[in-house]
């Protein structure tokens, strides 16, 4: 066989290969095919969600998922024992930012469970230098991928994220990381399930869950709102975004303002409505009115 056939021999049968073994030429097409199988039940539903979710994390930038920084529960390095264990005790949280003279100044990393070295020695002197663990500091660009690996080999499970300007921008976690790729990790301090769609709080402020039927919203707040294109108040608050929102993204709508608490990247979980003041609303659209 000549070096030409031989040639034409071995694009033949690249050709051949692909053809019925379907390789996909990029990511999209990957997802393709595992989405294809999952159809045909070849593959289970979950594993494909957990498939593209850690197919997804090398697209994803830590600024995307991070708790930002006026969302950050901290303690004061200067904080009394009393006084921590009322803010653990009250955010359900086992990792903890320790601040300085300011939210800007990161000292340090308290655990929760470093405290009992505290309450087994009662004679002994507090000082919260003794028990705080170093901060991992990283920029709002790094790949959620690159972090999970450093989360990994570090056996760090929080790290400070900072802005350009090396200001604190937030907050990351070993869990935010993982949700993403599996999806939300229900927890006992998380929103029960046993608990009503809506619940009422002070303000005029409303919890309420995605789930909740269009019917009973409209039966509660007296509303007429039409349940014919969704059926669930999260299909009309994505509907009002306009996309998927994003835990922290808040819109107004029909005199609410309403911020997404809880949310993965492929559903809404719950919602905080807050009833806008009509006066403050009045006001705002005779302005507009008048500028028009």
């Amino acid at each position: 066989m000549t070096d030409k056939k031989k040639v034409n021999y071995k694009k033949w049968l690249k050709r051949f290969a692909r053809l019925f073994l379907r390789e996909p030429e990029d990511r999209d097409a990957l997802i393709e095919m595992l989405r294809n199988s999952e159809h045909r039940n070849l593959l289970d539903p979950d594993a494909l969600l957990m498939i593209e979710g850690a197919l997804h994390v090398s697209e994803i930038q830590v600024r995307d998922i991070m708790v930002p920084r006026v969302q950050m529960i901290v303690i004061d390095n200067n904080a009394a024992p009393e006084d921590i264990i009322s803010v653990v005790v009250e955010s359900g949280h086992s990792r903890f930012p320790v601040i300085g003279e300011s939210n800007d100044e990161i000292v340090g990393i308290l655990l929760a469970k470093d405290l009992l070295n505290y309450y087994a020695n009662p004679d002994k002197e507090f000082d919260i230098k003794d028990v705080m663990r170093a901060t991992v500091f990283i920029p709002e660009s790094k790949r959620l991928n690159v972090l999970l690996r450093e989360f990994r080999t570090s056996r760090n499970h929080m790290a400070i994220v900072i802005d350009e300007y090396t200001g604190v921008a937030g907050l990351v976690t070993i869990e935010d990381v993982i949700e993403e790729i599996i999806g939300e990790i229900e927890d006992e301090h998380d929103f029960e399930e046993d608990e009503e769609n809506i619940n009422i709080h002070e303000n005029n402020r409303y919890t309420i869950k995605a789930l909740t039927p269009i019917i009973e919203f409209n039966e509660y707040f007296n509303m007429e709102i039409d349940d014919v294109e969704y059926d669930t108040v999260g299909g009309l608050v994505i509907n009002t975004f306009g996309h998927l929102p994003k835990r922290g993204e808040s819109i107004d709508y029909e005199g609410f303002n309403i911020k997404v608490i809880r949310a993965d990247k492929r559903r809404v979980h719950q919602l905080l409505f807050t009833r806008l003041d009509e006066e403050e609303t009045t006001e705002e659209n005779s302005i507009e009115n008048e500028e028009e």
